[in-house]
């Protein structure tokens, strides 16, 4: 008995028609890029079954779901181009049986979804599926990329996937997103977990390798997401009114925001502080509790840089221009708090003036040493301080010789911090310095063999006393075992006596015996 041939499956249409639908609504892919991207893979896999050459046309209908390919070559007797050119045999072969062919004519084979698997075979299939997914991710990639690239400089909030060691990856409408530890606020990992939402700034979009979408990177520490905080919890911002002129940032730890209005009924300050401090306070928790100074911009620099060293005051500012230098002159009792903690307090002013700003305690010309730290470092800085010398003309004065002994210090960095400190003063070093310098050192090297020699004198003679003490030959040792035994010694000493009389009494009778034997 014969087999029945197995029926060749239905394609269902309505099936195609949602597939494509999904594909474009969940990969976010317009539906015409969609068709023609399908074109694209149908046509790459004709060409590689007919050849480059090969004559065809492709139709695609994604509304109906229909995929339709129609190759069309011309009737000869003999081939010549197979890419182009087909034998009147074939054609019949191939062809409708009811047509009648002719040599001359043009021969049109359609090719449609009932047959597309028999006429390009599985394996030109399987790279067709290949080839479309490839650039289905392409163009996600293009999406993504396009689309958070116009969105620079925009606050997002996300949902935290995963805490890792070195960033936080968060996922923004399902497009993965990081934020990098250099971008935290520090000390500040520690309150999120996985599924919280947390707020930051696009700050970057960068293209990454094949198969990997783009790098997102998101902003917590910036200035710019500091802005935006602003623009968000303060309407007079967002409208204009006021407007942020310079930033000065130190996540986690303090910021200062200069702010001008340009409605004189509007105070800025106050405006951005709001009643009892509730819109700034928001900006504060936001930031895990960052001070924040508002200050009133103003174009007359001397003011501005004034406002910016609060809450120190100054006493008189001199400011080169060219240069963009500003040499502030503070008085003693407020030399701590226009530095600030760890240089902090100067070093945001500089940066929200644009000026580079040189304390000087008042009473003379002087520079606070901590802004020579990097030079001298962490170490010898502190030496420093032990001896009461902290500022920069005191740290002149200080004798070439007490310096030179502290531990660290050699004659060729003495003479490199002077020639640092004096250009400051603009101030030259002197050949009488340089010569007492090199005495200084030769003394403190001297010194220092000296100190060498006396200890290995005092190793040597500590390892002798500890020899004479184990063999029992040394005078010292007699002389404490001695001290430890008064009664002892008294004994010793009274029987030295008596042997002193000893030899006295045997010089008499051998006298005596002699004058006998004379006599007899």
């Amino acid at each position: 008995m014969a087999r029945r041939r197995k029926a060749k499956p239905q394609i269902d249409k309505k099936m195609i028609i949602d597939a494509f639908a999904e594909m474009a609504s969940n990969k976010n892919i317009d539906k015409d890029l969609l068709q023609g991207v399908l074109e694209e893979t149908l046509s790459m896999i004709v060409r590689k079954k007919y050849g480059m050459e090969a004559n065809f046309d492709i139709i695609v209908n994604m509304d109906k779901g229909d995929i339709e390919i129609y190759m069309m070559r011309d009737i000869v007797s003999e081939v010549e181009n197979p890419e182009l050119e087909i034998t009147l045999e074939h054609a019949k072969m191939y062809g409708d049986p009811e047509e009648e062919y002719e040599i001359g004519d043009e021969f049109i084979e359609e090719i449609t979804l009932d047959n597309i698997a028999d006429s390009f075979g599985r394996r030109l299939i399987s790279l067709a599926s290949q080839n479309l997914n490839q650039r289905i991710r392409e163009i996600e990639k293009d999406n993504i990329y396009n689309e958070y690239i116009n969105k620079v400089g925009e606050v997002v909030i996300g949902e935290i996937h995963q805490v890792r060691r070195h960033d936080i990856l968060v996922m923004h409408d399902k497009v993965e997103t990081r934020l990098p530890r250099e971008e935290q606020i520090p000390n500040e990992p520690y309150r999120f977990k996985k599924n919280q939402t947390i707020k930051a700034i696009i700050k970057e979009v960068r293209r990454s390798g094949p198969g990997s979408h783009p790098d997102i990177i998101l902003s917590r520490a910036s200035e710019q997401y500091l802005a935006k905080l602003f623009e968000v919890e303060i309407p007079e911002i967002y409208d204009g009114i006021i407007q942020i002129k310079s930033i000065a940032r130190d996540p986690g730890e303090r910021s200062k925001v200069a702010v001008i209005s340009y409605d004189e009924r509007v105070d800025p300050v106050g405006a951005c502080v709001g009643m009892k401090g509730i819109r700034i306070h928001s900006i504060v928790r936001e930031l895990n509790n960052e001070n924040i100074d508002l200050i009133q911009y103003t174009d007359d620099t001397h003011e501005f840089i004034r406002k910016a060293l609060a809450p120190a005051k100054v006493k008189d500012i001199d400011i080169d221009e060219e240069t963009r230098t500003a040499n502030v002159v503070v008085p003693e009792d407020q030399v701590s708090l226009a530095i600030g903690k760890n240089g902090q307090n100067v070093r945001l002013a500089s940066k929200l003036t644009g000026y580079s700003v040189t304390l000087i305690k008042e009473g003379g010309e002087d520079i606070d040493l901590t802004e020579f730290a990097a030079e001298l470092g962490n170490e010898l800085l502190a030496e420093l301080e032990n001896i009461d010398v902290e500022t920069a003309r005191e740290f002149l004065d200080t004798p070439v010789e007490k310096l030179l002994m502290l531990p660290g210090m050699s004659k060729e960095l003495l003479i490199e911090l002077r020639d640092i400190i004096l250009i400051e003063f603009d101030e030259t070093e002197t050949t009488e310095m340089l010569a007492r310098i090199e005495r200084g050192a030769r003394l403190a090297s001297e010194v220092a063999n000296e100190k060498d020699l006396t200890s290995i004198d005092k190793n040597t003679s500590d390892a002798k006393s500890s020899s004479d003490l184990l063999t029992g030959d040394s005078e010292e040792s007699s002389e404490v075992k001695v001290s430890k035994a008064d009664i002892t010694s008294k004994q010793e000493t009274s029987s030295e006596m008596t042997d002193e009389k000893k030899p006295a009494d045997n010089e008499d009778d051998k006298e005596n015996k002699i004058a006998d034997e004379t006599a007899s």
